[in-house]
């Protein structure tokens, strides 16, 4: 899998696909954008392995002279899709996206080995480890900075040592200081509900329906040092009757959150999303 991304100018298509079809790549996959406000060509390239020559390590190799001549600079990857993604799971009390990404997961809907769970609460270990997974816990000590420096410490060094792909806050209601978030920077992803920031604080969901709202949704994107405010990777919504009462809005604001980070993740882990800014490309 090839990703890529660079000033936009004629010939860039052609010079990718006259290198691939040099050593014999057998192109399966090809989407192509042009951003018109920035100025800035992108592209994602599926090869089947077996029509080349080499593996994934000389592909590289080889294509960063393409990639060189053309401007991208750092903006393009090499993936070899037969590797199994690993992903690291962050929650806390609430267990909807955890218990569907892990259904999801035993199905072999999604093709991903996750790596461990690790909770500031201890209530969603045990479905973590039915699921054959391991559970750590890490308190984070309320009104003590040095226990919760500590504690982010802590879930720091056990999130690395498993050096995953993406690292997913599934409704984890701690914010990760900026030297975790500079650390994971591309591939930590968060879910949270719309009604940011129309209703900050508590009881997002009793707020919204003391004002009537017609929409609940969901957002999934990128973690930044600027709080819920990263590259959007996707979003949807569902809508809401009148009738509706504060469970039924709570009831559907997890099913779209369940939906929206799938979907997310998925196509993080699909090499399908390129960022640039704080703008997403999904292909």
């Amino acid at each position: 899998m090839i990703t890529f991304g660079c000033p936009d100018r004629t010939g860039i298509i052609a010079r990718i696909s006259s290198f691939l079809a040099d050593n014999g790549g057998w192109i399966v996959e090809a989407a192509y954008h042009t951003d018109p406000e920035t100025g800035w060509f992108f592209t994602r390239q599926e090869v089947r392995a077996d029509s080349l020559p080499f593996g994934v390590d000389e592909l590289r190799s080889q294509f960063a002279e393409v990639a060189a001549s053309l401007g991208a600079q750092s903006t393009w990857t090499v993936t070899d899709t037969g590797e199994r993604k690993r992903v690291v799971i962050l929650v806390s009390k609430e267990g909807h996206c955890l218990y569907d990404l892990l259904a999801r997961v035993a199905t072999g809907e999604l093709d991903v080995e996750v790596s461990a769970v690790i909770g500031n609460h201890p209530e969603l270990g045990d479905i973590t480890r039915a699921h054959g997974i391991p559970f750590h816990h890490v308190p984070f000590p309320a009104n003590d900075p040095e226990g919760k420096q500590a504690a982010f410490a802590q879930l720091r060094e056990l999130v690395e040592k498993h050096d995953p792909h993406a690292v997913v806050l599934a409704r984890f209601m701690q914010i990760l200081p900026p030297e975790i978030c500079a650390a994971w920077t591309g591939r930590t992803i968060n879910i949270h509900h719309s009604f940011l920031p129309s209703f900050i604080g508590a009881r997002p969901y009793h707020q919204a329906h003391r004002r009537g709202v017609k929409l609940v949704g969901a957002t999934c994107h990128y973690v930044t040092a600027d709080l819920d405010a990263g590259p959007i990777i996707e979003q949807d919504v569902m809508r809401v009757h009148h009738g509706d009462s504060i469970a039924d809005m709570v009831r559907k604001g997890r099913d779209i959150e369940k939906v929206v980070l799938a979907r997310g993740l998925r196509w993080h882990l699909e090499d399908r999303v390129l960022v640039h800014g704080n703008q997403t490309v999904i292909f």
